[in-house]
């Protein structure tokens, strides 16, 4: 007799169809499509807008053929699905002459055409690393781009809360004109958050800019701003003090031994800042600026520091030392230093009593990385106040400096005090402690 009945359907044709597009979620470009070739049900969800909104796109300066795929493939599909897109990452990868970086601004110049005609959910934009001070730049293919970027973004000024053009190394007034555009429509901007690090060239006084504070006053609703401390100024401090005070909440601040960063801002301006932006916190990353004299410029006590790193890229310099910092900048903030990096070439002087006072002292410290010539011993100390609660470390990461190419001694004692101290590491601590030898 023959069997009519429809065949057993497999469990993943009763999916919800949440549950499915959670599934592609997972998947890459190559892996949806063939997915959807699979049922009509598949084939709807892969049209999804759900699963279209956030795309990060790589230009591989020396491509091999499965990237020149991949890359083909990430630009067919955010242009097919472009309309749904709210956040786009557009990544540069080792641009390495002038023809790819001609090849790079078409695209965009492309790209970004057919998004502003068809796009009106994007929110975020970043576009890292641009280097458009390099030679492989060249001057009509640059100023193509700027332009192109800066129409794009006055299209775009009313929907984006967010901007990264971290690294893109561009005049001042090229610069301007890229954060006029985000205000050109009603002469004030309300984005939340923008990353400008290392968006000026190298060397630039930007905070001496009228140009640089005209612009910054359009902007009325900032809560996060990450920049160069060649940007500071008591001028800068009074505009975010007057437009932003409301809602700024982090500014993120590099400090590099190439920009200018020997200005002079007042106490009174940070302080001012602060009253009127009582959620407001400063984080600080110095490259290479590691002289007391600069950093007591720039860490005034009336700043509201919640992160400080310090590294010194294995600067060494006879005349310099760390203690003076660790003694008498530091610990100013011993009531609101969160987190503290310390990458130090500091072979000429001892710092483990210094190091472990200013952990003590400063109560909210959750998090400590240290690069550094230490002893092994700095380490159980820590430990020992740390299971004495005096501290309330929750993240360990340090690196003992050695000057010997056998480490053996000082490895075994590390597991020792690892072993001693098991029961407070497994149980609270992310913990990871090494010795590398520096010779």
């Amino acid at each position: 007799m023959e069997d009519d009945s429809e065949p057993e359907q497999s469990s993943w044709a009763y999916l919800p169809d949440v549950c499915l597009r959670h599934v592609f979620r997972w998947l890459d470009d190559r892996d949806r499509s063939r997915a959807a070739l699979v049922c009509k049900k598949w084939s709807c969800a892969m049209y999804s807008g759900s699963l279209w909104r956030c795309r990060t796109i790589t230009f591989y300066g020396q491509p091999s053929r499965a990237r020149t795929l991949e890359f083909q493939s990430a630009l067919w599909y955010t242009k097919k699905f472009g309309k749904y897109l709210k956040h786009l990452e557009i990544k540069l990868s080792n641009p390495y002459n002038t023809p790819f970086i001609k090849k790079f601004q078409v695209i965009m110049r492309g790209l970004l055409s057919h998004l502003d005609e068809c796009n009106s959910h994007l929110v975020s934009l970043s576009i890292k690393y641009l280097e458009l001070d390099c030679l492989i730049w060249k001057n009509v293919v640059r100023a193509q781009f700027i332009k192109n970027l800066a129409a794009f973004l006055k299209r775009m000024s009313n929907q984006l809360d967010y901007l990264n053009l971290k690294g893109a190394r561009i005049t001042l007034e090229e610069g301007c004109e890229l954060l006029n555009s985000l205000s050109s429509l009603t002469n004030r901007s309300f984005i939340s958050e923008i990353n400008i690090e290392d968006f000026f060239s190298l060397h630039l006084s930007v905070y001496s800019s009228a140009l640089f504070h005209q612009t910054m006053s359009k902007f009325h609703s900032l809560t996060i701003l990450t920049f160069n401390y060649n940007c500071i100024s008591d001028e800068l401090l009074d505009i975010l003090r007057e437009h932003s005070s409301h809602s700024l909440c982090t500014l993120n601040i590099k400090c590099h031994i190439h920009d200018p960063h020997g200005q002079v801002v007042s106490g009174m301006s940070w302080a001012n800042l602060a009253k009127r932006a009582p959620k407001l916190n400063v984080n600080f990353f110095f490259e290479r600026v590691m002289k007391h004299d600069h950093l007591a410029r720039i860490l005034l006590v009336e700043i509201p520091v919640r992160s400080i790193s310090l590294r010194s890229c294995y600067f060494s310099d006879p005349e310099w030392t760390m203690r003076p910092t660790l003694t008498n900048l530091l610990p100013a903030y011993w009531h609101g230093l969160q987190k503290l990096t310390l990458e130090l070439n500091n072979d000429h002087e001892l710092l483990d009593n210094e190091l472990l006072q200013l952990i003590l002292s400063c109560k909210r410290l959750l998090f400590l990385k240290v690069w550094a010539f230490l002893s092994v011993s700095f380490m159980e100390r820590l430990l020992e106040n740390r299971a004495e609660r005096k501290c309330i470390l929750t993240t360990i990461k340090v690196r003992i400096y050695t000057a010997q190419d056998d480490s053996t001694e000082e490895e075994q004692l590390l597991a020792d005090i690892y072993r001693k101290f098991k029961y407070l590491i497994d149980s609270e601590l992310n913990y990871f402690v090494i010795t590398y030898p520096m010779v």
